[in-house]
């Protein structure tokens, strides 16, 4: 896998942005809590050319309401998820290659599998889990999950010579060791 081949950041919602827990109150309005820390980590991607998009099964205001915020494109309500992705993919004239997604539950595991880099939460299902590329030492958002799993595995100079106007030179390796690593922060 060239990490540096990586253009587009697509995720889940519940259980990748939030802890997958969900407050209901007394009136049935739901709310969830995010973590600051990601729309740091989504601007950053953002302004180094990225694309972001959530796809989510669950159709929520609260999900609108927080990609709205972020500035993202947000996808919602869908039980097809793989048909979805493709076609996101395919209209920014990307492939399989250039995209990472962040899954945590059974409904992300074709998405998972079938993106360049597919990457799992810490608490994600067991058998989604087990088919991720890699699998983050953090769980579900407790801190900027999107930051820790994407830049790191591009590496700094990639981030670097991405930000228009810098002729950083990049000399970056990718590898297993080096990746486990930077995932662990």
């Amino acid at each position: 896998m060239d990490f540096k081949k990586i253009k587009m950041l697509v995720c889940d919602f519940d259980g990748v942005m939030t802890d997958n827990r969900v407050i209901v109150d007394e009136n049935g309005k739901e709310s969830v809590i995010c973590h600051r820390g990601d729309g740091l980590g989504i601007e950053s991607l953002k302004k180094n050319g990225f694309y972001v998009l959530v796809i989510s099964k669950e159709k929520n205001k609260v999900v609108k309401a927080r990609c709205d915020k972020l500035g993202i494109e947000c996808i919602q309500g869908t039980d097809e998820k793989l048909s979805v992705f493709k076609k996101e993919i395919s209209k920014r004239n990307l492939n399989q290659e250039n995209i990472c997604f962040i899954g945590n539950d059974v409904n992300d595991i074709e998405c998972i599998e079938y993106a360049g880099l597919g990457v799992a939460v810490n608490d994600s299902h067991p058998l989604v889990k087990k088919v991720a590329d890699f699998v983050t030492e953090k769980k579900g958002d407790p801190g900027a999950v999107l930051i820790r799993a994407v830049e790191p595995v591009l590496g700094e100079d990639e981030i670097m010579r991405r930000r228009k106007g810098v002729k950083k030179k990049v000399n970056w390796t990718s590898g297993p060791g080096k990746l486990t690593q930077a995932l662990g922060v």
